[in-house]
């Protein structure tokens, strides 16, 4: 028997499904997919960090005694080649979103495909109400699960120790400017491992869930992107935050964040048409003015804490959760535009992008997915900024052409334009008329829905 394990989002040996259920010869490997890096500019952030990363696994593997194999070019042609030397099967873990689902089916032909849950703690398809249908509310998803989001520790995988090393030529290391990418700098912290960023939160912890939504302080774990990458796995990291000396309130809010994410992978899982269009079957006249997409993603809206969230993510490829929340409401709400383009566009720039926890999330905003906030609760940013960045100290790191306006007037709607010294963009819409437009047009939808 002779298996190929094929690395993924899963770059680490500590907690491996696929090193876990191994036997006998293996060759572990990772693809640069052509598929996926062709349609990414050459400046992409997340490109340096996986490249860093899988060279980082490579090492651990050969300290255990085995080699990463890496490959550059189209999956269906490597595992064609890989057959013909005569390997059985392919162990990877799974993923529930489209691109991830046509790939492996086509492997599949290929060669016998063993697919692991690993980027997730539970399988969603075992957890169902009573009736044996999925939840769609995510408080009585949670509850359903108090026995394990309550335990104090999720086993982990073990290991094999007696797996062999398949005799293959593991020297190939392409640079960056051989996958077409040029090296970029990275945040501070994706220098550090998981392990000195779990310290780091700890220290932060006993006052997370106060501090969480102020997006000018660094309160969170900044974990996101080594667990979509699988740097860590998440049932490590639950062990972990479990462990910490903390207050147990702030352990248990942190953990409940961690269930969103798997209730968002639970609703793709199985609704998977929810990836490209509404959860809900509303019908919304979206706005087509492409100029207004165009300065939303620019970050020339006119709106303070809008402009300073996305030059900020064009800059750095993060941004804060409040702020998620408050530029998705703005783009599909104020402006009225398509949750999907503004989903595309987060995949497109998010280092931590994960397409189920995206998805979901701008469907929440957009009131057309499962348990979305009200179509009338919409966030009004000027009143979020000064709640949030009440000294506007985020907002002028950023807009550095507003460090000497007073924050009174960064808070107050167009009071920046009158500022007649300033080079500042108009707003593209009244928050007023904006709110009352959308309140009216999802008030027709649903109308429309219940006929």
């Amino acid at each position: 028997m002779k298996q190929i394990l094929w690395f993924r989002r899963d770059l680490r040996v500590e907690d491996s499904a696929i090193l876990s259920n191994a036997q006998n010869e293996v060759l572990p490997i990772f693809i640069f997919d052509k598929n996926i890096l062709e349609k990414l500019p050459k400046d992409d952030k997340r490109v340096t960090f996986i490249y860093q990363s899988v060279l980082c696994l490579k090492e651990k593997l050969q300290k255990i005694g085995l080699d990463l194999a890496i490959f550059y070019g189209n999956p269906k042609d490597i595992f064609t080649k890989l057959k013909n030397d005569g390997f059985d099967e392919v162990l990877t873990s799974i993923d529930f979103y489209s691109f991830a689902k046509k790939r492996d089916e086509e492997i599949e032909k290929i060669l016998p495909l063993k697919r692991y849950i690993d980027s997730f703690i539970l399988n969603p398809k075992d957890v169902l109400k009573a009736d044996k249908t999925p939840y769609k509310v995510f408080t009585a998803f949670y509850n359903s699960l108090d026995y394990l989001h309550q335990s104090t520790k999720i086993e982990e995988f073990l290991n094999k120790t007696n797996l062999k090393k398949v005799d293959f030529d593991y020297s190939f290391v392409p640079t960056l400017k051989d996958l077409g990418f040029d090296k970029q700098d990275l945040p501070d912290f994706l220098y550090k491992n998981p392990d000195e960023l779990i310290e780091d939160f700890s220290k932060k912890i006993k006052n997370y869930q106060e501090n969480r939504d102020y997006f000018y302080l660094d309160a969170g774990s900044n974990l996101s992107v080594h667990l979509r990458f699988g740097l860590i796995s998440i049932r490590r990291l639950f062990n972990k935050i479990k462990s910490l000396n903390a207050p147990q309130k702030e352990i248990d809010f942190y953990i409940r964040e961690l269930f969103w994410r798997e209730f968002y992978n639970y609703i793709l899982y199985h609704f998977p048409h929810s990836e490209f269009e509404n959860f809900s079957d509303i019908k919304v006249n979206w706005n087509q003015n492409e100029d207004d997409f165009i300065n939303w993603c620019d970050g020339n809206t006119g709106v303070p804490i809008i402009d300073a969230s996305m030059k900020y993510l064009n800059q750095t490829g993060l941004m804060h959760n409040r702020l998620r929340m408050i530029v998705s409401s703005y783009l599909t709400k104020n402006l009225l535009i398509d949750w999907r383009k503004g989903e595309k566009y987060f995949a497109l720039k998010l280092l931590d992008y994960e397409a189920s926890s995206n998805i979901g999330s701008w469907q929440w905003a957009s009131s057309t997915g499962v348990d979305s906030v009200p179509y009338f609760r919409i966030f009004n940013p000027y009143l979020q900024s000064e709640k949030f960045d009440k000294e506007a100290i985020f907002i002028k790191s950023v807009l550095t052409q507003l460090k000497d306006i007073p924050v009174k007037s960064i808070h107050k709607e167009n009071e920046v334009q009158s500022n007649l010294f300033l080079d500042y963009p108009k707003q593209i819409v009244w928050i007023s008329y904006s709110r009352n437009r959308a309140i009216e047009e999802f008030k027709r939808a649903k109308n429309q829905l219940n006929c």
